[in-house]
């Protein structure tokens, strides 16, 4: 089940509807920067997972055009924001 990221009051969305488009691709920009300004170094993992687990999100993500690894660090990122 899907869940949404924010619920957002009546007030806040009559305050959204005077705001421009440009206005909204900054706040999206700048919400961007912030999510991955706080990740600071990353670390090496090591990690046990079952191989063909692993050999399907390899080539889910080889036919999207990902690396996988990035993929993985994606998905948890949607997990902490959700």
């Amino acid at each position: 089940m899907k869940r949404p990221v924010q619920y957002f009051s009546k007030e806040y969305l009559e305050q959204t509807k005077n705001i421009t488009p440009s206005q909204a691709a900054e706040f999206v920009e700048n919400y961007q920067k912030m999510i991955h300004a706080n990740e600071g170094k990353t670390k090496l993992i090591s990690m046990r997972v079952p191989i063909r687990l692993l050999e399907n999100f390899q080539t889910k993500a080889k036919m999207e055009g990902s690396a996988y690894q990035t993929k993985i660090v994606d998905l948890m990122r949607k997990w902490i924001l959700s």
